[in-house]
């Protein structure tokens, strides 16, 4: 079989790598965004050891292992969620990231990256294997993912030599992917830090077809501020949860029928309403929360727009429809007055499509036998947006499984082992496929010969940041036989 094809029969996945996934699967790593009372402690620390260890396998060494700087979060665009957990400090020390790497650093044009995110959402799920599938949290969304992408980078180092030589693999193992945290504190840094290659994907449930583009969402509040009652006199308060009720069911119907959103790509949903559990009061407060993706910003504009003009809309519908009746009356009259419109998140950039005009990348996806999945397509919201704009680069999403077909965020989350070997061949066949065109183009370069931190490739191109740690280092504080380094942000 000709190299970059779809790989060899032969399975890439060993038995230590079923029980190093098993491993992760058991190992709880819940998004503590996410975490409620009954759900363990996050271990992201020991996951990500146990995965760097099961790396070196692949010949992949440690360059950082570290806890993020609280600096990545004092920014605007960081959602309000991340803020505040962020005032606990043990919240930023329990989110490390790792950053691995095949052979000394290359420019920037000589890498590629996969990322790949090791926290889940929140829910314990029963962790099996029967040979064919495992089950449990992550396994899918993206655990599973993780271990085929060491299967398929050990692989292509085996038959490629120059891998580690003349062509680098950077892996990021990142936190901070789930619970809304959109990236801002695990994947961003990194990438900002200089962690990136030529060719960056990002490991995502896409059905094995990569996806050249990832949404960005926005997260709006709409809170009501009234005056609680008592359930014999309900007349005398405010109802938030007839009030906030009203306008998601208004929403839901009108939002999407605003002019601005004519040509949106990003979908809308209308979730979270809460105003309280009894039964024998009305709550005068409350709140109900809209997301919405979008494609770029200008739709993420038009969109905020939309939704500010929807919510006064139906504000108003609801004065007119609650006017009358004795028990809403004072709602409805001050409703307006009552109801404020606020922000959790937004300003997030968007990956677009606007790279696939990037010949030399698509021509190593489609040599390797990696199809792209079309037009129209939906793409999702993952940290590949922090890839906009970064210059000398092309982005993809690529992952063995489907979000919705394999339960991911749900009850039952399962992958398949014939997909995670078909994703792990399809990594040999992509690195080996760029390490092929690399040569073909520079077929004078001294092979032995490693980049340097800060040396330039090509015009305004660096290559990797310096490394803050020597391998194997962990800068967890107070970690007994290591060392702590810094973030090198």
């Amino acid at each position: 079989m000709r190299r970059g094809s779809a790989g060899p029969p032969a399975a890439l996945l060993t038995e230590a790598d079923h029980a190093l996934l098993l491993d992760l699967l058991h190992t709880p790593t819940v998004s503590p965004l996410e975490a409620g009372e009954s759900d363990a402690p996050a271990r992201l620390w020991q996951a990500q050891r146990a995965y760097a260890e099961a790396a070196r396998a692949a010949g992949l060494h440690v360059v950082r292992h570290a806890a993020p700087d609280p600096a990545a979060l004092r920014r605007d665009d960081v959602p309000a969620a991340v803020r505040a957990a962020a005032r606990n400090p043990a919240f930023l020390a329990g989110q490390p990231s790792l950053v691995l790497r095949l052979g000394p650093a290359r420019p920037r044009r000589e890498t590629v990256m996969f990322n790949v995110h090791l926290d889940t959402v929140a829910g314990s799920e029963p962790v099996t294997f029967d040979g064919e599938r495992f089950t449990g949290r992550g396994a899918v969304d993206a655990k599973g993912p993780a271990v085929a992408l060491l299967a398929g980078v050990r692989a292509a180092a085996a038959a490629q030599p120059a891998l580690g030589r003349e062509v680098a693999v950077l892996v990021q193992a990142v936190c901070g992917e789930e619970g809304g945290a959109m990236g801002t504190f695990g994947t961003r840094p990194l990438v900002e830090a200089g962690y990136v290659g030529r060719l960056n994907v990002f490991c995502e449930p896409t059905g094995l077809r990569h996806l050249p583009r990832a949404t960005a969402s926005m997260t709006a509040r709409v809170t009501v501020a009234g005056e609680d009652a008592i359930d014999d006199r309900p007349e005398a308060g405010h109802n938030a949860t007839v009030l906030l009720g009203f306008l998601a069911q208004y929403l839901a119907a009108e939002f999407e029928a605003h002019p601005a959103r004519a040509h949106a790509v990003g979908a809308a949903c209308v979730a979270g309403l809460h105003t309280g559990h009894a039964h024998n009061r009305v709550y005068g407060t409350g709140s109900l929360l809209v997301n919405v993706a979008y494609a770029d910003t200008a739709e993420g504009a038009a969109a905020e727009r939309a939704l500010s003009d929807t919510v006064a809309d139906g504000l108003r519908a609801f004065t007119a429809r609650f006017a009358g009746i004795r028990d809403f009356a004072r709602t409805a009259a001050e409703a307006a007055a009552l109801t404020r419109l606020e922000w959790d998140k937004r300003g997030l950039p968007a990956l677009r499509a606007d790279q696939l005009g990037d010949l030399e990348a698509e021509e190593v996806l489609a040599a390797a036998g990696v199809p792209r999945q079309t037009a129209t397509e939906p793409a999702f919201t993952c940290d590949a947006l922090w890839m906009h704009g970064i210059p000398g680069t092309y982005t993809t999403v690529l992952g063995p499984g489907r979000l919705d077909a394999n339960n991911a965020h749900a009850a039952g989350e399962f992958v398949a082992l014939a997909d995670l070997e078909a994703f792990a061949a399809q990594v040999r066949a992509l690195l080996l496929s760029f390490t092929d065109r690399l040569r073909a183009r520079t077929p004078h370069s001294d092979p032995g010969r490693p980049g340097r931190p800060g040396e330039a490739s090509e015009p305004g191109e660096s290559s990797e940041p310096s490394e803050p740690g020597e391998p194997g280092q962990s800068s967890e504080p107070g970690e007994p036989g290591t060392s702590s380094k810094g973030n090198p942000a």
